[in-house]
């Protein structure tokens, strides 16, 4: 239960990094492309905090250059599908009995992470998987992300803010809850900061 009210102001956008020549966040943006073209990963489903593998994987390379082979990653078959609305009801009830405000933190923690230690990181598989420049990775990916994450939790508070009139001896109150059930998110392929969006604004919420 909490113990306060607390506040969560408009947050500014997160500033737009240039990767001039010579710049710091150029070199590390270097060093991250080459890290990340060194070596081919193999890419598992996560199913209720444990990776799942289906055995049958399929290669993945930059659209710009089909000749490298960055990995593989493991499809999903229908029985997976089952197991992963398995694993969401699951963890239903304990997720949503959390605090709105210990879930915000655990979002806003990870846009700032996502703005500092791994920017370089989810830019740099975004201009691998999705063909992008360093600028329009830099937008669509690190910035829009960590945006989309801290505006969240921002608008959320006003919703819950948002309260009915009471009238002369009586206190209307009212309770926002988790939707029944559980969400499907089917994140696009060609923008990092929708992908990952999709799910999370429904998980703040309790789902």
């Amino acid at each position: 239960m909490g113990l306060g009210t607390f506040s969560y102001p408009l947050p500014a956008n997160e500033p737009v990094l240039g990767y001039a020549p010579g710049s710091p966040e150029k070199a590390r943006l270097k060093a991250t492309l080459a890290e990340l073209k060194g070596e081919e990963i193999e890419v598992a489903m996560t199913i209720g905090g444990q990776k799942v593998e289906s055995g049958d994987t399929h290669r993945m390379q930059p659209p710009h250059e089909i000749a490298h082979t960055l990995g593989h990653y493991h499809s999903c078959r229908t029985e997976h599908v089952q197991q992963a609305v398995d694993a969401a009801l699951a963890a239903k009830a304990e997720w949503a009995a959390t605090s709105w405000e210990n879930r915000a933190a655990i979002f806003l923690k990870a846009a700032e992470l996502i703005a500092t230690k791994y920017r370089p990181y989810i830019n740099g598989t975004t201009m691998l998987g999705q063909s992008k420049n360093a600028y329009q990775a830099e937008i669509d990916a690190a910035c829009e992300l960590a945006d989309f994450l801290r505006f969240n939790v921002h608008f959320l508070s006003e919703i819950y803010a948002q309260q009915p009139i009471s009238g002369p001896g009586m206190h209307n109150r009212l309770e926002y809850r988790p939707l029944e059930g559980f969400v499907l998110a089917v994140s696009p392929f060609n923008f990092t900061a929708i992908g990952a969006n999709l799910p999370a604004a429904p998980a703040l919420c309790g789902n």
